[in-house]
This record gives structure tokens, C-alpha cells and sequence, in this order.
């Protein structure tokens, strides 16, 4: 084991700071669909890109796209527009974890006026050199919205359990728990 691996297997919790991926892009014209605006398909791949740099940086581990669990195209990005995307671990499970991902614009007319104009979740699985699940560090929230993220990543995982079948939905305690008082 290198040294890099045994200090990885250590660490027991990361925060959502430690885990911040960032990259930004100006939308060329060959980025744009036919109303000059970024395609989709084109923001979804370089959201992922960023997601998995993120995963990565929680687990220090290999990382495969197991889901993207929501994309909210809000606003349409035009071409020249500066897209900056901003990625954390909202929480982490046993080897899976969910990843945030903000999208800003800046419209290199307006003076560099950023505008949050799309989102996305994504989960990630931290995998071992045969492609196996592997132990990751957990999350500990610090901010504000880190903790809300935190929070709801629970509930979003539930309800994707339910969704694909493994679980049942009387089993899903945090989902329950928005409709159900004891």
C-alpha cells in the first residue's frame, strides 16, 4: 500500500471545502445549439467532469457516475457567456456519495455580472482498481447550506431507493418523517 493509500484509508471525514472542484469555460460556437445558446448535453458533460473531480477529492478513489439525480436547466447560456461550475460532496454513504454541482454564468457584457443559472446532483461510487465499491470518508457539513444539502441527501437517496425498486417505502424513515408525525 503507498503511503498515499494508507493515508487515505485514515482519514475518516472530509468537509464539503475539502471536496470543491471548480472550472470555468466560455460557450464557443461550436458548444451552441441552433438558438446560439450552450446545449445541454454539452453542460451535462462538463458538469460530470466536475462532479467526478469532487468525488475523487472526498475519496481519494477511483470514481464511476452511478447517477445523475437532477439537472435543473433554469436559464439558458449564451454563447461568450463565462460558465463556471462549482462542485462538493454533499454527503457520503458507504461508498457512494452525492455530488452538488452549481452552475454560474457571467456575461462578459454586463461587467461580470454572475448569475446561478443551472444545478445538478449527481452520485458518484468510489471503486478500487477492480471496479469493486470501497469505503469512503464520511462528511461533515459546516456551512449553512451544507448542512441543508447534507440533509436532504438522505432523503433524496430514499426516494431514489424507492424509485428503482431496493427499497420499500415503508422502510424509508426520513422520507416518512416529512409527512408523518409520531
Amino acid at each position: 500500500m503507498t503511503f498515499a493509500q494508507n493515508y487515505s484509508a485514515m482519514v475518516t471525514q472530509r468537509t464539503p471545502k475539502e471536496t470543491y472542484a471548480s472550472s470555468a469555460r466560455i460557450v464557443m460556437p461550436n458548444d451552441t445549439n441552433t438558438l446560439g445558446n450552450l446545449m445541454g448535453g454539452n453542460l451535462l458533460n462538463w458538469m460530470d467532469i466536475n462532479a467526478a473531480i469532487s468525488a475523487h477529492r472526498c475519496s481519494r478513489r477511483i470514481c464511476v457516475t452511478a447517477a445523475v439525480n437532477n439537472v435543473s436547466f433554469n436559464q439558458a447560456i449564451p454563447i461568450a457567456s463565462i460558465v463556471t461550475l462549482e462542485a462538493k460532496v454533499s454527503r457520503a454513504f458507504k461508498s457512494s456519495m452525492e455530488v452538488y454541482v452549481d452552475v454560474y454564468v457571467e456575461d462578459q457584457k454586463l461587467a461580470g455580472k454572475r448569475t446561478h443559472t443551472n444545478e445538478a446532483i449527481y452520485t458518484f461510487v468510489a471503486v478500487d482498481e477492480f471496479g469493486k465499491p470501497v469505503a469512503i470518508p464520511a462528511i461533515d457539513p459546516q456551512t449553512k447550506i451544507e448542512k441543508l444539502r447534507f440533509d436532504g441527501a438522505l432523503r433524496r437517496k430514499q426516494l431514489g431507493l424507492i424509485l428503482s425498486g431496493k427499497m420499500k417505502p415503508q422502510d424509508a424513515t426520513e422520507l416518512k418523517a416529512l409527512f408523518i408525525e409520531d
